[in-house]
């Protein structure tokens, strides 16, 4: 096997072992997995590893991915997720099964903005898992919603894994063309999801929510729209920088070429804390001393992500130096891989690479080599981006996934009854999903 497939197998083995085995830190397990590649340059061992950590530090993904972080935090501790949660339960919570529909909209929301399946779940079922047993279905049934939606945080942008993955891709793809290509795929994810519960709530007889589970919608409203505003931050340098007000801007007699000075994924992170900050300011600290409390509370966070890219990056450089695209196209040359069983393997893969680990973790040990392998037997760049974010989505709903135990957690039920329902209407239609886009069978409607 050529020496940078080789490498890319040591490198995805001790991210593995080191973190599902051991049961260690992410971060750990990314630095080890980067001084296992660079092994694999023989004398140039330092070499190697000085040019793989210089060559990160002037990519921007790295600052746009602590920023996504700390985006999240802001917002968290700001409670302006906690009032959007508030106003989908009084808007969904009327309906039938109500809880279920808010999950699957909650979840979306906040996937969106933490990137983080395994707290997609605990932040929103905490709410809606409870309601849900309380209102007809079954403990395993809200379970498995529960950790089904869950995998929503790597589905819809702005996620922290569509930031790993645009890393990987250089100026192979435009930042407004994945944005928008993963928002249309995150949809299709969102209605399948919402589809998932109108079956459960008609097969399971689920009755209409209780009237003490329900606020009035227009009291919520008042109280908190202007949470809502914080989506201004990534609908603005959209629409700025895409579409027609994208083309009006740019003529040569208004804005002209300054407008492909804009990064969406350094400005939107930024305009989100900007208007989280102003919005919920009153939630923020107010002295210097609570200040240092608040931004020290976020280190382990930043740190965590932090040093999980550096060392994904870094890696990532040195195995371009051993040459994995050249090796890539020979595999694929040697076994006559087309675009249709390529697109099956690499969603394959992914949704493997993402059951001991997350799926931003997994996108980082395999999402370079899966984007690569995708172009190399002609998938478009756009598409062969989105691919693995879809399949990464998968981690929620494969056993034994985390996700799947704080679901169970949250309604006190054994993660194995949720087990067959997960893979057969979640993971399956997941995977699906992902061929279908990869094969161009789905559009995204991006050109």
């Amino acid at each position: 096997m050529p020496s940078a497939l080789l490498a890319l197998a040591a490198f995805i083995a001790v991210i593995i072992v080191w973190s599902a085995v051991f049961k260690r830190n992410m971060g750990e397990a990314m630095f080890l997995g980067f001084i296992a590649t660079c092994l694999f340059a023989g004398g140039d061992f330092f070499g190697a590893m000085v040019s793989g950590l210089v060559n990160t530090t002037s990519n921007e993904v790295i600052y746009a991915a602590l920023a996504f972080v700390f985006m999240a935090y802001m917002i968290e501790r700001t409670g302006l997720i906690n009032k959007i949660l508030d106003i989908l339960n009084a808007a969904l919570g009327r309906l039938r099964g109500g809880p279920a529909y808010v999950d699957v909209v909650a979840s979306g929301v906040m996937g969106a903005l933490s990137g983080s399946n395994s707290g997609n779940v605990a932040s929103t079922g905490s709410v809606t898992g409870p309601w849900m047993v309380r209102n007809g279905f079954s403990r395993a049934r809200a379970a498995t919603i529960l950790a089904g939606n869950g995998g929503m945080g790597a589905a819809l942008p702005p996620s922290s894994s569509m930031v790993i993955m645009l890393g990987f891709a250089g100026a192979a793809v435009s930042t407004g063309d994945i944005y928008l290509a993963l928002l249309v795929t995150g949809l299709y994810q969102v209605l399948h999801r919402l589809v998932m519960a109108f079956v459960f709530v008609r097969v399971d007889g689920v009755r209409v929510a209780e009237d003490q589970a329900r606020l009035p919608f227009g009291r919520v409203w008042r109280a908190g729209w202007p949470a809502t505003l914080i989506y201004l931050g990534a609908l603005i340098p959209i629409a700025v920088t895409t579409g027609p007000l994208s083309d009006y801007l740019g003529s040569p007699d208004r804005l002209g070429d300054a407008l492909g000075d804009i990064s969406l994924i350094t400005w939107i992170p930024i305009l989100i804390i900007l208007i989280a900050a102003i919005v919920g300011r009153r939630e923020l600290p107010g002295s210097a001393r609570q200040w240092y409390d608040f931004v020290l509370a976020a280190m382990p966070r930043l740190g965590t992500i932090g040093a999980l890219l550096i060392f994904a990056m870094a890696a990532s450089g040195v195995l371009a130096d051993l040459g994995l695209a050249e090796d890539v196209e020979q595999v694929l040359g040697y076994f006559n891989a087309g675009p249709f069983l390529m697109v099956a393997l690499t969603v394959l893969l992914v949704a493997i690479v993402s059951i001991p680990l997350t799926s931003t973790a997994a996108l980082t040990a395999v999402g370079q080599v899966s984007f690569l392998s995708l172009v190399a037997v002609g998938v478009d760049p756009v598409i062969a981006l989105v691919v693995p974010l879809v399949a990464a989505s998968t981690e929620g709903s494969s056993p034994p996934s985390a996700p799947i135990f704080i679901a169970s957690g949250i309604v006190q039920v054994k993660a194995e009854k949720t087990f067959v329902p997960l893979i057969l209407f979640y993971l399956v239609p997941i995977i699906l999903l992902a061929c279908l886009v990869g094969w161009g069978i789905l559009p995204i409607f991006v050109v």
